[in-house]
């Protein structure tokens, strides 16, 4: 009589780190912003576009009220630990899992305890909101193993709660609803004052090319911090609610010292752009997309001065190359990425010319994102 042979099931990383297996398994992707930067903490118009790229969450419930939490992109054997209602700030990695966790409790969500594996091929520090990926991830996690029937925009207001929160970022809302509500086949038009949202098709001759310029940025403070506050003063000064409330008439006509009237110029010309992009999408219009790409990063590096002489000659170089309709900056600034629009069936060998010729140039590691 011949006998079976069981076939033994290597345990999982999650399984290796908990002793058992995970309950739930939910994941979100990063973001390219197409065009809009710095417009959705001033309640206007963004336009993002979902990365290939994935933040991927294991998770398992436990009895107590214990968190542990294990990432693959941090270099530790043993999961950070907290207890919920014990959320603290420690300046870490973990605090976008304590934000979220405390987000949902201060709504009344019920959660206990949990162990949690996160596992992210989305780059940190590239413009592509490796952060928001997490916090959508996690969120679908906790609120998929508690059965919490949370719907996508609640998902991006507890994210932008755990970052604007806990973690004590100055960020938008985009980040967050396009990591709950993008698709990477089609931009997402959002109006961050109402949070309506658009899924335009790309032109049908174009695709996109993301390339990393290798220089690391954060939200968390510096810069990113002022060029805000620096809104928030312009708007004051206007008498408005918020930047997006400004038309380029009025701004032409206000008297705004230096550098405000450069930074308010940057953000109510680009919510012009938006909608003017929105209108080439619906055209089909590659060209004329690209064209107020090319615009958008000249407003950047000029008014909003958020730019970098490394960003700016990636941004150069794709701009020059043969078969490109636009390029820009992505993300908010001071480093992270570059997003080209170029001819569809292009993309890789534009890419790799950009990239190629970068290193020639100006040396630096630039890595190609998308496709």
């Amino acid at each position: 009589m011949s006998r079976c042979r069981l076939t033994e099931v290597a345990p999982t990383g999650f399984e290796i780190l908990f002793g058992r297996p995970p309950e739930v398994a939910r994941e979100a992707p990063g973001r390219v912003n197409l065009i809009g930067e710095h417009t959705d903490y001033n309640d206007g118009f963004v336009m993002p576009i979902a990365t290939p790229q994935h933040t991927r969450v294991e998770l398992a419930v436990t009895n107590g009220d214990v968190a542990r939490v294990w990432s693959a992109s941090v270099a530790t054997d043993r999961p950070a630990t907290y207890r919920l209602g014990d959320e603290r700030r420690r300046g870490e990695w973990i605090d976008y899992v304590q934000g979220v966790t405390a987000a949902m409790r201060s709504r009344g969500l019920a959660i206990r305890g949990f162990d949690a594996r996160i596992d992210s091929d989305v780059p940190l520090g590239a413009g592509l909101s490796s952060s928001a990926s997490l916090e959508i991830a996690m969120v679908r996690a906790l609120g998929e193993a508690f059965e919490l029937g949370i719907d996508p925009i609640e998902a991006a207001r507890i994210g932008h709660d755990a970052e604007t929160g806990l973690v004590g970022a100055p960020v938008g809302i985009m980040d967050q609803m396009a990591a709950s509500l993008a698709a990477p086949d089609a931009a997402l038009f959002i109006d961050t004052r109402s949070l309506a949202f658009e899924q335009l098709a790309l032109p049908s001759s174009a695709e996109l090319v993301v390339i990393d310029s290798g220089i690391k940025h954060q939200h968390a403070g510096g810069e990113y911090r002022v060029r805000r506050q620096e809104c928030v003063d312009s708007a004051r000064r206007l008498g408005v609610r918020a930047l997006r409330d400004v038309t380029v008439e009025a701004l032409a006509s206000a008297a705004l010292p230096t550098p405000l009237d450069r930074r308010a110029r940057h953000v109510v010309t680009e919510n012009v752009r938006v909608v003017e992009a929105r209108d080439a999408l619906q055209r089909g219009d590659a060209r004329r997309f690209g064209e107020l790409m090319d615009d958008s990063h000249r407003s950047m590096r000029d008014d909003f001065e958020v730019s970098t002489p490394e960003i700016d000659a990636l941004v150069a170089i794709a701009q020059r190359e043969a078969g490109g309709f636009g390029a820009r900056m992505t993300g908010g600034g001071f480093g992270g990425s570059v997003v080209m629009l170029v001819a569809r069936g292009a993309a890789y060998e534009i890419a790799d010319l950009v990239a190629t010729r970068y290193r020639a140039e100006h040396g630096g590691t630039p890595t190609i994102l998308i496709p």
